[in-house]
Parts: structure tokens; sequence; C-alpha cells
């Protein structure tokens, strides 16, 4: 049996990010990091496209927590600990430095993910923690003080483990064994399956501030939307399926959205094209772009209301302003199904938070045995919050191991 002070089982960014923040803080104690795979921090690879979110640059911790729809109560406190300015701090004071985009993401400025990866594994072999890969694990349990953790290759101890595995079936069901209770893991981040006439042929077309609501629930949201070549995306469909996560798997992913392209009640546009018909009597609807919309959305809009491609606005009638108005701010859609975002599979579910100590991030049930990131049941939207909540979760952990 292979003894270490502390095991941390999964690696990955939250692995990483204790490891370090626990070798800076104490040179005795003996860490390992038990990764499954032949490399690590593969997440951390393909993050933002390759390009890694570090984090979102929003620095008030009652924000902040409004966009995890699971943790949003318990990580309030935590931010309070370490958050997105410390965040920064981290990573610069290691020599990465970050930038804001228009949108609130934070990136490193080399665009590159590998940047992120660099530093983690300089940083861990600075301070002397053991990287073992290929070290998938079959059995966590503890005897007495200490807790023993079968792997493909062996037998390890340690008196301190920290879970940072993510979404792991595998993992959860050896927590269950402990006493855990896990949250049923379905999809979070997902866009919609959508076929439709009036967004065929359209893909990469942007409304750049729709408003959607989720028929028959409480759900909606704001924001860009992309017509893709699969029906929709983009950070409007992508916070309602994060919010939505558990109501629209009950739905089997089967459900109607009404979408407002201009985000203005039907009444107000309607009166709005009551004017056009006016000041623009001698021109075509269809060649007439308006709210702001992209072109080709405008002509799909305009001939799913029945208006044909050389019909000026003089001529339009009572009943087709009205359609078009209905388009324009209550389209409705169904969606049949859903497709992965990118490489970024996200999931609500993990260990229950009841059952953790956010003070510290231990377990309430088993003294020593701590988690960080997405193993626990929080998730966020897309934007670099989910990195945050790991960032956040780690180094709180790691404090605690160190201290305790």
């Amino acid at each position: 049996m292979i003894k270490k002070d502390v095991i941390i089982v999964g690696g990955g960014a939250a692995g990483f990010f204790a490891a370090i923040n626990i070798g800076e803080q104490s040179s005795d104690l003996n860490i390992a990091i038990l990764e499954r795979g032949k490399e690590g921090l593969t997440k951390v690879k393909v993050s933002g496209g390759g390009r890694c979110n570090v984090t979102h640059a929003e620095f008030i911790p009652q924000e902040l927590v409004l966009n995890y729809p699971r943790g949003e109560k318990e990580l309030l406190g935590p931010f309070h600990q370490f958050m997105t300015g410390d965040t920064i701090e981290w990573f610069e004071k290691r020599g990465v430095e970050l930038k804001i985009e228009d949108d609130g993401r934070m990136f490193p400025i080399s665009n590159s993910s590998q940047t992120i990866i660099n530093c983690f594994l300089n940083e861990a072999e600075k301070y002397g923690v053991e990287v073992l890969y290929n070290h998938s694990v079959k059995s966590i349990g503890k005897k007495g003080d200490e807790f023993e953790i079968e792997t493909i290759q062996g037998l390890f101890s340690a008196k301190k483990v920290l879970v940072t595995t993510g979404s792991n079936t595998k993992i959860w069901a050896l927590l269950e064994n402990l006493g855990h209770t896990i949250s049923q893991p379905v999809p979070s981040l997902f866009t919609f399956n959508i076929s439709d006439e009036r967004i065929k042929a359209i893909p990469g077309v942007v409304a750049k501030d729709a408003e959607i609501k989720v028929l028959e629930t409480d759900l909606w949201s704001e924001g860009p939307l992309l017509i893709t070549h699969w029906g929709m995306s983009a950070p409007s469909i992508l916070k309602l399926s994060a919010f939505g996560a558990l109501e629209l798997a009950k739905q089997d992913y089967k459900f109607q959205i009404e979408v407002n392209f201009i985000k203005q009640p039907f009444d107000e546009c309607l009166d709005i094209l009551k004017e056009l018909k006016q000041n623009l009597a001698k021109k075509t609807v269809f060649k007439s772009t308006q709210f702001d919309l992209p072109k080709r959305l405008w002509h799909k809009l305009v001939l799913a209301s029945k208006i044909m491609e050389d019909t000026r606005w003089a001529d339009l009638n009572r009943a087709q302003l009205e359609i078009l108005s209905s388009q324009l701010t209550q389209a409705v859609f169904n969606v049949d199904g859903k497709s992965t975002f990118k490489e970024e599979f996200v999931t609500a579910g993990g260990v229950n938070l009841k059952e953790v100590n956010f003070k510290t991030f231990e377990s309430k049930y088993i003294n020593g045995l701590y988690f960080a990131g997405e193993v626990l049941n929080i998730d966020a939207v897309t934007g670099g919050f989910n990195f945050q909540n790991a960032w956040t979760g780690a180094y709180i952990a790691a404090n605690n191991i160190v201290n305790s």
C-alpha cells in the first residue's frame, strides 16, 4: 500500500488547483493526484473552444451566484472567500495574464488553453505534487482515520481525500456506498433541435437580442439567439437549458418555445408596422428589413406571414400585419430533442448539497473527505462560471486540508 498525506481523486481543473494551493502552503504534505486517463486536464484543453474560459468578469458575489441554477444559495458564502478577482490574481501571480472580452468571458491573453495546462503542470511539479495517470479508481473506503483507495494499478492510503472527478457516474456510485446521496444527473448545457421552415437554410444567422419562453412553464431567458443547422443555440438557449435542465428532461426534450425576436410587445410591434405601411407604401415588405433583424431572418418571417416577395407595404391588409407582428414577437417553435454544446458537456446532478459543509467543502458525514467542482450538484450557465465554482471550491478545500 502506498501512503500519502493527501489524495486527489480525479485531477482536472479543480484537482490541480487544489493540489497547487496545498503544496504552496505546506511543503511537508505528500500529495498525489489520481488521473484515470493517460493524460490529464482534457476538459481544460477543450473549454472555450480551446482557449479556456477561465472565469467571468463578475465581481459581486450576489450577482455571480445568479448564474448557477443549482448552487446559487450554497456558493454565496464561498464566493466571499475566493472570487473572480482572486482567480485573476492567482493566475497573474503565476505568469498567466487574463483578458476580458466584450461579453464578460475571461481568457488567457495567449488565447490558448495550453497556457493554463502548462501553468498547472509546472506549478504541480514545483510543489512536488505527484500526478499518477492511468489510475482509474475502483473503490474508496475508510478504516479508522485512514482512507483506502484502490485503483487499477494499486492500493493507496491517505488521511485526507479530495474528490474532483466532475460528472463521473462511477465515482458517484462509490460515494453512494460511503453514505452520500447523489442527485440524479441530467444534461445541463445543450442546444435545441428544431426543424422549421422559418429557420431552415439560414444557419449562422443571429438575432442579437431575443426573448425566449418555454410554453407551459415559468422558464424564460433573453439575449443573442443563433440559428444553426439543427435548430437554435447561443446564450439565450443555453441559459434556458441550464435553468430548465430538470424540467426539460422530464419532458424528454420535446416542448414548445415562444420567441420574441425583437423584444417588443405584440401591440407595439403592430403599431410600428402600421406606420411602416404608410411611410414605406411603395416599397416591398420583403426587401424592407426592419427592427435591426438579419436580412435572411426577416425574409423567412415575412414569407411565414403569407406575404409574397412582391407585396408592397401599402397592399398589406390587417390580417397580414397581425400575422407578421405575431411572427416577430410570438413565434412558436416545436423543439424535438437536444444536442450537446460543443465538447463542453455539463450535467446537473452530483453529491447532494445538503451533505456538504460549504465553509470547508468537507463532507458532513465523513471527516477528511472533501469535494470541489462538478462532482457536487452545482452547475452554471456558459461563460466561465463552472470554472469559477471549481477554483473557489478547490481553494477553500485546500486551505482546510492544510489547516485542519
